[in-house]
């Protein structure tokens, strides 16, 4: 393979103790094998992780932080606003990343850098300005307990700019609240694995980018062919108008009508006032704006405004299903406005809406069963639709605040307090579980088990297939689908683009080997960026073994195993967990691990160049 273009062949590395910025050069080897976005971010953590003999506090200086958009990133093609950021992370102290759209990661590209990573501890709260490359550290300690917007706002003001791209943290990643995240453009959050908190380690509130270059095309006459093709096909799919429209929340229905809609802490998998909190509800009542992120055109992100009530005013952009089902359904809140304020004051704030959501539902529930008492929750009672109570659980989380204070440091530190806790929280290796229950299919069970990251769908989401495919699927199909996604999908994180337009309205992934060809020059089939892909998955899992991790952390949530969803088409299930244990060998096989879930010498070998 050959590197023309499509990279600037630079990184930044930011000591933020020292006070200093580099640049250093990106050998063609190193782009070739590792293509961009996650794939960088995981072979430099790897280094990093090697470099300290596989011993890191996530909240100490030593982690490294590596901010990294594609190769495909800001050029002309669908949805490419993606950028990831990297770490080891403070949630479940193994392998974590977390993509954002919009276009923080296109301004980034064109400050003439690949990819950048940020190690050490300012002296005091800082933001980290990278100006067409140049890099200064400034301290603003004036920004300290400021929300992600009101933070933006004021840094604007002070670096008198409008066009650059700030990503901020709230208060809940000052107080290094484990599942806290990173903001950018009003809505967009990088929300999973805690890498807000890290930031908060290292006292750094902002990370802002404006750049003016040109980013490097090999083939701009082939690649606008092809990304008009690409266009086209989007745009005269049947359900292409339903997303612009709706975008996630559409999923609200289907998740509801198949039975896999979390209700109550996952008690139930189907929620009945669930159309008061679609997207129907959302367009006839909340609605008043579209958005998308660079260069899309599906435009999935709602503007959504409370017009009357006492939520008036609340204006956010969103939600999405995941923000929507485990902030709505999930705790009993069927009133669409108080989703929008609990989804509103999660991105003020800081804090993930997927694990806030897990966690605020588990302690209603173990309230309701009486392992946690009056005097555990500060005297406040809390109770399923509660809104009042939900939300100022929320801001105590986020504060460290009381009960908030044990909650901030997420499901491990629940269960470790109150271990009857296990059978009520839904998480996979100290990851908080996403909004589908997989209860109702195995595969997607296999996925949430075997995801480098914990319970995230972002890996691979099979359980629409499962559902179509029903009791003929074979179990050689579900592991071999498992593994197809956890290579595609991971890819897209590669790349810098969006996995919607493939997802949801089918554009065919062999368009992506040919926007990389026409942006790199690089002639690679799909196959062989496939293989790239999986060579990562390859490595996250290595780092995760050395950290400790092996086969009894690929499990599931007790209520998998042994509490069925109360009603819907999926009453009664549960996951076998002997069927399970074979499902999981078989997956092993297939990915070359050994029986405990351990990569292959020969796999090791690969990361040592």
């Amino acid at each position: 393979m050959s590197i023309k273009s499509g990279y600037f062949k630079k990184s930044l590395h930011v000591d933020l103790t020292k006070g200093s910025a580099d640049r250093r050069a990106l050998p063609d080897s190193f782009i070739e094998k590792y293509v961009g976005g996650r794939g960088f971010g995981a072979r430099l953590v790897w280094d990093n992780l090697k470099k300290h003999n596989y011993k890191i506090d996530p909240l100490g200086q030593e982690n490294l932080v590596v901010v990294a958009p594609g190769p495909l990133t800001g050029v002309y093609l669908p949805s490419s606003g993606k950028s990831s950021f990297i770490a080891i992370s403070p949630a479940t102290g193994l392998y974590g990343d977390s993509s954002m759209g919009g276009g923080f990661g296109v301004d980034l590209r064109q400050t003439g850098i690949d990819v950048l990573s940020i190690i050490g501890k300012a002296p005091e709260l800082s933001v980290l300005f990278i100006d067409n490359g140049e890099a200064t550290i400034i301290p603003m300690p004036k920004l300290k307990g400021k929300s992600c917007l009101k933070a933006e706002g004021i840094i604007r003001e002070h670096l008198d700019t409008r066009t650059a791209h700030v990503a901020t943290i709230g208060p809940a990643g000052e107080n290094m609240v484990k599942f806290a995240c990173v903001n950018a453009d009003w809505g967009r959050n990088a929300g999973r694995t805690g890498i807000g908190a890290i930031m908060g380690s290292k006292n750094l509130k902002a990370i802002v980018v404006r750049g003016h270059q040109d980013l490097p095309v090999y083939d701009v006459n082939g690649l606008m062919v092809e990304s008009d093709k690409a266009y086209t096909y989007l745009k005269e799919h049947k359900y292409f108008r339903m997303w612009q429209q709706e975008g996630l929340m559409n999923v609200i229905e289907y998740a509801n009508e198949k039975g896999i809609l979390p209700s109550y802490n996952f008690k139930d998998s189907v929620f009945a006032r669930h159309e008061q909190i679609n997207g129907a509800t959302m367009l006839a009542d909340y609605k008043i704006g579209d958005s998308a992120c660079f260069s899309c055109s599906m435009c999935c992100s709602n503007i959504c405004l409370v017009k009357n009530g006492k939520y008036t005013g609340t204006v956010v952009e969103g939600p999405e299903y995941e923000s929507c089902a485990m902030l709505g359904s999930n705790l009993g809140i069927d009133n669409f406005a108080a989703v929008l304020s609990a989804n509103r004051l999660c991105d003020e704030l800081g804090i993930d809406t997927i694990s806030t959501g897990n966690l605020v539902g588990a302690v209603i529930e173990g309230y309701e069963k009486g392992i946690l008492a009056l005097s555990d929750l500060d005297g406040n009672d809390i109770t399923w639709g509660d809104e009042d109570a939900i939300l100022e659980l929320i801001s105590k989380i986020a504060n460290r605040q009381g009960i908030g204070d044990i909650i901030a440091d997420g499901s491990r530190r629940i269960i470790e307090k109150w271990p009857e806790m296990d059978k009520i929280i839904l998480q996979v290796k100290g990851l908080e579980q996403s909004a589908y229950d997989s209860r109702a299919g195995s595969s997607m069970a296999l996925a949430y088990a075997t995801s480098d990251i914990g319970a995230h769908h972002t890996r691979a989401w099979t359980i629409a297939k499962e559902m179509e495919e029903g009791q003929d699927w074979s179990d050689e199909d579900k592991t071999e689908t498992v593994i197809y996604h956890q290579k595609l999908r991971p890819l897209f994180d590669m790349l810098g683009v969006c996995r919607l337009p493939w997802i949801e309205l089918g554009l065919n992934e062999r368009h992506y080997a040919n926007f990389y060809k026409y942006v790199t020059g690089n002639e690679v089939s799909l196959e062989q960026l496939l293989e790239l892909s999986n060579d990562i998955y390859d490595l996250t899992r290595l780092i995760n073994t050395r950290l400790g991790m092996s086969r009894k952390d690929d499990s599931l949530p007790y209520k998998v195993w042994a509490n069925p969803p109360l009603t819907g088409p999926n009453a009664g299930k549960v996951i076998d967990r002997d069927y399970f244990q074979k499902l999981l060998s078989l997956y092993y096989q297939k990915r070359g691990w050994d029986e405990n879930g351990i990569p292959q010498a020969r796999l090791e070998n690969k990361f040592e160049d």
